[in-house]
């Protein structure tokens, strides 16, 4: 059941607000519907590999081929066609990065090193900037708060804010050949400039204020080998480029694709939450409150929000459950819940209508 089905009639007057924390009310902990989430879906916990590598590779597989028919189309219309392809199916490819954190490595044998050997490291994106950056936005007490590199709130800050959050995406690929060709080696020898680059140019974050501690145990090493191969990547594909080996032709079409994939993420991100807390610690209900689903019968999601992304409230409800089976955990709550449950408040219904209530939500609070 989604939420178009509710009637304003059969949902309490508080209900109706989409975020009461938004006006400084501390919501508490709904008990039933963390009580029924769990157990609706005690069964769901379990990582199917066939499903991640066939949708993984397949993804890794059309994007780099559209990639190739975008650089090698003689047509302008083919080439476009082919680009939005490439960005399309990079992204679902990268998307995967989100899994990464939550899913145990022995229960993907392969897979992060598969994932970051296909395309983190080629997109210069490794899982290292994700993986340790993540769980602490997914922690009860510094979700929302100045603390969570991952929270922003856009809803409270000037209008403008909005459009720069995604326009600012759109330089990320010169970035991150800049972090790797540039900062990497030099952060090398002189250690002063490494500790800027791991607290500041070491993670996914949309938080300006946070500041990364260094890794230590598996996630250190894991981090040197792909950073090292992103640096030799990124002095490698320069280098090409400069001696034109890689025409500079098909080296823009790569950055534009890779824009494009970085920017579609980041509209993503922007409709990810509703980002109104004000930096105060939230229950595990307000924080689903402050979230977002977007289930079906929208079609557009499997698109911009691909890998599970869609059911973002869920996930923080549910973050163990895999991402082939969160559609399915959904599904079971929506049968289980009465109509004036919590649970259906985080869903909505398209990304324009959740950027339209951010952006009249800004501008109404400033």
């Amino acid at each position: 059941m989604s939420s178009t089905t509710i009637s304003p009639q059969n949902v309490p007057k508080a209900a109706l607000d989409p975020n009461p924390a938004a006006a400084g009310v501390r919501i508490p902990e709904d008990n039933e519907l963390i009580r029924t989430a769990a157990k609706v879906t005690r069964d769901l916990n379990a990582a199917r590999p066939a499903i991640y590598w066939t949708d993984f590779l397949a993804s890794v597989a059309i994007g780099y081929g559209s990639l190739l028919g975008a650089i090698i189309s003689q047509s302008t219309g083919l080439a476009v066609f082919f680009g939005l392809v490439a960005i399309l199916a990079l992204y679902r490819a990268g998307s995967f990065i989100h899994e990464l954190t939550h899913i145990r490595r022995n229960a993907l044998p392969g897979f992060h090193f598969a994932w970051n050997a296909l395309f983190g490291v080629p997109m210069l994106i490794p899982s290292f900037m994700y993986e340790g950056i993540h769980s602490i936005h997914h922690r009860t007490k510094k979700y929302g708060t100045a603390e969570d590199p991952e929270y922003l709130p856009l809803a409270l800050m000037k209008p403008w804010s909005v459009p720069l959050f995604v326009i600012v995406a759109a330089l990320a690929p010169v970035a991150l050949l800049f972090r790797y060709a540039i900062l990497s080696p030099l952060s090398a020898v002189i250690p002063p400039l490494r500790r800027i680059v791991v607290e500041r140019y070491s993670g996914l974050i949309i938080n300006p204020d946070f500041r990364r501690k260094a890794p230590e145990g598996d996630l250190k090493r894991r981090w040197l080998a792909c950073e090292i191969g992103a640096s030799i990547w990124a002095i490698a594909l320069l280098t090409m480029v400069a001696t034109n080996i890689i025409p500079m032709g098909a080296f823009l079409i790569f950055l534009a694709v890779m824009s494009g994939s970085v920017v579609l993420n980041q509209i993503r991100t922007l409709v990810a939450h509703l980002w109104e807390n004000d930096g105060h610690e939230m229950s595990v209900t307000a924080q689903y409150l402050d979230s977002v689903n977007v289930p079906p019968p929208a079609t557009l999601p499997a698109l911009w929000a691909p890998v599970g992304l869609r059911y973002h409230a869920l996930h923080h409800l549910l973050p163990g459950i895999p991402y082939h089976s969160l559609g399915e955990a959904h599904r079971r709550l929506a049968a289980e819940l009465p109509k004036t449950s919590n649970f259906y408040r985080a869903d909505h219904d398209s990304l324009w209508t959740l950027i339209t209530g951010l952006v009249r939500g800004s501008a109404g609070r400033n």
